[in-house]
């Protein structure tokens, strides 16, 4: 059942109890949005340069991970998490022909083990640490905060992809079209 409250989670300080509620109400709406979605919907996609669901669940997975090596261990992605995550991170061509033929289990299994990673080192951190400035090799000033802000807003901005893409899949299946990929 998804909780529609925010409010700051046990077992982590105040701030990061209530960023940790508004990730789990986040996954939690994008797991019932995909909920039953067979390998064949996972895989449709629109036309040539169009992600499929598939793609864009191991995104979400992807940019979580990569915001968990910057904020945690203070450090960019090295050359074996960039081969993991690549195609997941930069979606396009290369997506398309990699991320296929999995089913859903497959993407639940890689968002969920990335999240508990997120839960327990946000477990370790006081409030203060969501506020410490850091600067991009630019000169672009950011904090902890702002990392975990874009996990949320990139997750809402692809389920709405998701919703989008069920829309098309049930009018191609509605319609008996030979489109569903």
């Amino acid at each position: 059942m998804i909780d529609y409250r925010i409010k700051s989670v046990e077992n982590f300080s105040g701030k990061i109890g209530e960023l940790v509620s508004m990730l789990e109400h986040t996954r939690a709406v994008t797991l019932q949005e995909v909920k039953g979605l067979s390998q064949d919907a996972l895989d449709f996609f629109v036309d040539e340069s169009s992600n499929t669901i598939g793609s864009l669940l191991l995104h979400i997975a992807s940019i979580e991970f990569v915001h968990q090596i910057i904020s945690f261990e203070e450090r960019d992605i090295n050359n074996d998490e960039l081969q993991k995550w690549q195609a997941a991170l930069e979606l396009g061509p290369t997506a398309r022909k990699q991320i296929r033929k999995k089913d859903l289990e497959y993407y639940l299994n890689e968002l969920a083990g990335v999240r508990e990673r997120s839960l327990y080192k946000l477990r370790g951190y006081p409030d203060e640490w969501l506020f410490e400035e850091k600067q991009w090799d630019n000169g672009t000033l950011y904090n902890n905060y702002y990392l975990w802000f874009h996990v949320l807003e990139d997750e809402i901005n692809h389920r709405g992809q998701i919703r989008l893409l069920k829309r098309l899949i049930s009018d191609n299946r509605n319609n008996n079209s030979p489109n569903l990929r």
